[in-house]
C-alpha cells in the first residue's frame, strides 16, 4: 500500500484567520508613517479619505477572493486561481509578484525594530560595527536583535500552524487594545484639538525644508487636494495587503468557506480604523507637527511624541506595545503566506521541488519557511532606508495579485454562470482599480508627485523581473510535469 504523503493540516479557526489577515494588514507603517508619509503628503483629511476609499476598494476586490476560494480551496490563492483561468505563464507571473508582495513585508517589518527601540529606549542598540546606507546608520546591535526575532518567529512557524496562530491571535488582540486606548485618550484629552490638524491636506515638504521652516505658504492649495489624496490612495495595495493572505491558508481552514468574506471585511475595516486613528491622533495632539517634520535634524516619531503628550510615560508604553505587536504579527503572518505560496508553486513545478516538501512531524512547508528566513535577514542589513523600497515592491506585487484574482473571477463567472451581476460588476471594478494602482505606481504623472516609484524601487523591480525570467526558463519542463501530475488521478 502506497504511503500517504505529508499534507498541510486543518487547524485554523475563523479567529486565527482574522488574526492572520489583520496582523498582516497592520505593520510598522501605521505607527511610523504618519510623520514620514501620510501627514506631509496627504494631511489628516487626505489620509482619512484615501484610507476609506482604499478600504472600500479592497472590500470590492475581497468579494472576488471569497468567490474563488471555494472553487479552488488550495494553498496558493491568486496563483491557483490564475493557473486555472489563464494558464501556466500567467500563473507564474502572478505567483512571482505575489512572492515579492508577501516576502518583502517580512524584512520591511524587521527594519522597523531598530526604530522602535530607538524611540522607546534610546540608543541601546547602537553599538559595535556600523555603516551608512542612503544616509542612515546601520549598527551591529540592531542587526543582531532584528535577525534574532526573524529567526525566532520563522522557527515558530515551522513548529506548526496551530502554535503560530495562537501567538498571532494574542499579538493582534494586544494591538487592537493599544490602538483603541490611544483613540479614547485622543477623544477625552484637552491636548488633542481640531485646530492642530491644519494643514488638513498636507504641505509641500521639500519647499518647507528649503525654506528652513514650515509656513502657511507651503500648504497644499485647492488644486492639490486630488494629489494629496492620491499620494496615499496609490499605496492602498501595500496598506491593506494581508486580507489576501487568507486564501494562502485555504487548505488549513477548519470552518466553512462561506465565512471568508465576513472575515475579510472585518479585517479591512479594522485596518482602516487603525491607519486613520494613528494618523489623526499624531496631528491632533501636536500643535507644531509640520515644524517637527521639517526639522533639519530629522523627523521624530510623531505618534510616539503625540502619545506621550496625551498620556505621559504610559503613552510611550502603549505605543511600544502596539507597534511591537504590529511588527511581530506582520512577520508571523507574512512568513505563513509566503511559505504557503511557495509551497503551492513548488508542487506544480514553478519553483524547485524542495519548497514543496511538508515536514512530517509539524505538517508545515519547512524548507519554504527556511528560505523565507534567509531572504528576510537582508532587511536588518539594509537598514531602515530600505523601508520605502520594500513598500513599493509590496504594493506592485499586491496590485498584480488583485488584478489576476478579479480577472479570474470574471472568467469563472462567465464560464460557470453561478454568480450575480453585482459580483461581476465588483470583479470588473476590482480589475479596473488594480490596473489603476499599477499605473499610479509605475508611471510618473505630472502633478502627482510622490505617488510613483523612486529609482531604487525601479531597480529592485528590474532585478526581480530578471530573476523571475531566469527561474521560469530553468523550471519550464518541471512546470509542464507539475501540471500534468496534478491532472492525474490519485495513485497514478
Amino acid at each position: 500500500m502506497e504511503q500517504k504523503k505529508p499534507a498541510l493540516r486543518k487547524q485554523l479557526s475563523p479567529l486565527s484567520v482574522w488574526a492572520l489577515a489583520f496582523g498582516c494588514i497592520i505593520g510598522w507603517g501605521s505607527f511610523i508613517n504618519p510623520g514620514k508619509k501620510f501627514l506631509p503628503n496627504s494631511g489628516v483629511a487626505g489620509t482619512a479619505i484615501a484610507m476609506v476609499l482604499g478600504a472600500l476598494t479592497m472590500v470590492i476586490i475581497a468579494f472576488s477572493y471569497a468567490y474563488m476560494v471555494p472553487k479552488h480551496p488550495k494553498a496558493g490563492g491568486e496563483f491557483t486561481f490564475t493557473k486555472a483561468c489563464f494558464g501556466k505563464r500567467a500563473a507564474f507571473i502572478c505567483g512571482w509578484f505575489l512572492v515579492a508582495a508577501y516576502l518583502t513585508n517580512v524584512p520591511m517589518n524587521s527594519t522597523a525594530i531598530g526604530l522602535i527601540v530607538d524611540g522607546i529606549f534610546g540608543d541601546v542598540l547602537k553599538w559595535g560595527f556600523h555603516y551608512s546606507i542612503a544616509g542612515f546608520e546601520v549598527w551591529l546591535g540592531e542587526i543582531i536583535v532584528a535577525s534574532a526575532i526573524l529567526i525566532l518567529f520563522g522557527v515558530l512557524n515551522i513548529f506548526g500552524v496551530k502554535k503560530a496562530a495562537f501567538v498571532q491571535t494574542i499579538l493582534t488582540v494586544l494591538l487592537v487594545v493599544s490602538v483603541f486606548s490611544l483613540f479614547v485618550s485622543g477623544l477625552v484629552s484637552s491636548h488633542a484639538t481640531l485646530d492642530n490638524m491644519s494643514p488638513v491636506w498636507g504641505f509641500d515638504k521639500e519647499a518647507a525644508i528649503q525654506a528652513g521652516a514650515y509656513s502657511s505658504e507651503h500648504a497644499i492649495k485647492d488644486s492639490g487636494i486630488a494629489s494629496s489624496i492620491l499620494a496615499t490612495f496609490a499605496i492602498a495595495p501595500w496598506a491593506f495587503v494581508g486580507f489576501d493572505t487568507i486564501p494562502q491558508a485555504a487548505e488549513e481552514f477548519k470552518f466553512s468557506y462561506k465565512k471568508i468574506i465576513f472575515i475579510m471585511i472585518i479585517a479591512i475595516s479594522f485596518g482602516a480604523f487603525v491607519y486613520i486613528t494613528n494618523n489623526t491622533i499624531a496631528a491632533a495632539a501636536l500643535e507644531n507637527w509640520p515644524d517637527l517634520i521639517v526639522d533639519a535634524e530629522g523627523t521624530p516619531w510623531l505618534l510616539l511624541v503625540a502619545a506621550e503628550k496625551l498620556l505621559g510615560p504610559f503613552g510611550k508604553v502603549l505605543i511600544g506595545v502596539g507597534v511591537s505587536c504590529a511588527v511581530l504579527s506582520g512577520i508571523m503572518g507574512f512568513y505563513l503566506a509566503s511559505s504557503r505560496l511557495m509551497y503551492s508553486m513548488s508542487k506544480d513545478g514553478y519553483l524547485p521541488k524542495l519548497f514543496g516538501k511538508i515536514d512530517e512531524k509539524h505538517g508545515t512547508p519547512k524548507n519554504a519557511i527556511l528560505f523565507c528566513i534567509i531572504i528576510s535577514l537582508s532587511g536588518p542589513v539594509l537598514g531602515r532606508e530600505a523601508l520605502g523600497w520594500f513598500v513599493d515592491m509590496s504594493a506592485i506585487g499586491a496590485s498584480i495579485g488583485f488584478l489576476f484574482t478579479s480577472l479570474s473571477t470574471c472568467v469563472t463567472l462567465k464560464r460557470d454562470k453561478d454568480g450575480s451581476k453585482l459580483l461581476m460588476a465588483f470583479a470588473i471594478l476590482g480589475a479596473t482599480f488594480s490596473l489603476a494602482f499599477i499605473v499610479l505606481q509605475l508611471i510618473p504623472i505630472p502633478g502627482l508627485d510622490g505617488v510613483h516609484f523612486c529609482w531604487q524601487s525601479y531597480l529592485m523591480l528590474g532585478i526581480w523581473i530578471v530573476l523571475g525570467i531566469a527561474f521560469y526558463i530553468k523550471q519550464r519542463k518541471h512546470i509542464v510535469l507539475g501540471n500534468l501530475n496534478e491532472s492525474l488521478p490519485d495513485g497514478v
